[in-house]
Protein backbone atom coordinates (compact mmCIF):
# COMPACT_ATOMS: atom_id res chain seq x y z
CA UNK A 1 0.00 0.00 0.00
CA UNK A 2 1.34 3.44 -0.95
CA UNK A 3 1.99 6.11 1.68
CA UNK A 4 -0.70 8.37 0.21
CA UNK A 5 -3.24 5.55 0.48
CA UNK A 6 -2.34 4.99 4.12
CA UNK A 7 -2.60 8.71 4.88
CA UNK A 8 -5.99 8.80 3.15
CA UNK A 9 -7.27 5.87 5.22
CA UNK A 10 -6.16 7.54 8.44
CA UNK A 11 -7.53 10.93 7.37
CA UNK A 12 -10.89 9.31 6.62
CA UNK A 13 -10.87 7.62 10.01
CA UNK A 14 -10.06 10.91 11.76
CA UNK A 15 -12.53 12.77 9.51
CA UNK A 16 -9.77 15.16 8.39
CA UNK A 17 -8.41 16.30 5.07
CA UNK A 18 -5.28 14.28 4.17
CA UNK A 19 -3.23 17.50 4.08
CA UNK A 20 -3.94 18.00 7.79
CA UNK A 21 -1.88 14.98 8.89
CA UNK A 22 1.56 13.61 8.15
CA UNK A 23 4.03 11.19 9.71
CA UNK A 24 5.17 13.81 12.24
CA UNK A 25 1.67 14.62 13.50
CA UNK A 26 1.46 13.92 17.24
CA UNK A 27 -1.64 11.87 17.93
CA UNK A 28 -2.52 13.68 21.15
CA UNK A 29 -2.62 16.93 19.13
CA UNK A 30 -5.54 15.51 17.12
CA UNK A 31 -8.93 16.27 18.60
CA UNK A 32 -10.21 13.07 16.97
CA UNK A 33 -7.68 10.83 18.80
CA UNK A 34 -10.14 9.35 21.28
CA UNK A 35 -11.45 5.96 22.33
CA UNK A 36 -13.71 5.70 19.27
CA UNK A 37 -10.86 6.42 16.85
CA UNK A 38 -8.73 3.83 18.61
CA UNK A 39 -11.47 1.24 18.10
CA UNK A 40 -11.78 2.35 14.48
CA UNK A 41 -8.04 1.94 14.10
CA UNK A 42 -8.25 -1.66 15.30
CA UNK A 43 -10.93 -2.37 12.67
CA UNK A 44 -9.01 -0.50 9.98
CA UNK A 45 -5.84 -2.49 10.63
CA UNK A 46 -7.73 -5.76 10.47
CA UNK A 47 -9.76 -4.89 7.36
CA UNK A 48 -7.18 -2.99 5.31
CA UNK A 49 -3.85 -4.45 6.47
CA UNK A 50 -4.81 -7.87 7.79
CA UNK A 51 -3.06 -7.06 11.09
CA UNK A 52 -4.27 -7.49 14.63
CA UNK A 53 -3.72 -4.45 16.83
CA UNK A 54 -3.81 -4.57 20.63
CA UNK A 55 -4.52 -1.86 23.16
CA UNK A 56 -0.92 -2.08 24.33
CA UNK A 57 0.33 -1.41 20.82
CA UNK A 58 -2.02 1.56 20.47
CA UNK A 59 -0.70 3.04 23.73
CA UNK A 60 2.81 2.92 22.25
CA UNK A 61 1.79 5.04 19.24
CA UNK A 62 2.93 8.65 19.61
CA UNK A 63 2.77 9.96 16.04
CA UNK A 64 0.90 9.18 12.84
CA UNK A 65 4.25 7.82 11.63
CA UNK A 66 4.09 5.11 14.29
CA UNK A 67 0.76 3.98 12.86
CA UNK A 68 2.08 4.17 9.30
CA UNK A 69 5.08 2.00 10.25
CA UNK A 70 2.75 -0.56 11.84
CA UNK A 71 0.72 -0.68 8.62
CA UNK A 72 3.72 -1.95 6.62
Amino acid sequence: MELNEKIQLLADMFELEPEKINADTVLTDLEAWDSMSKLSLIVLMDDECGKKLTGEQIREFVTVGDILNFMD
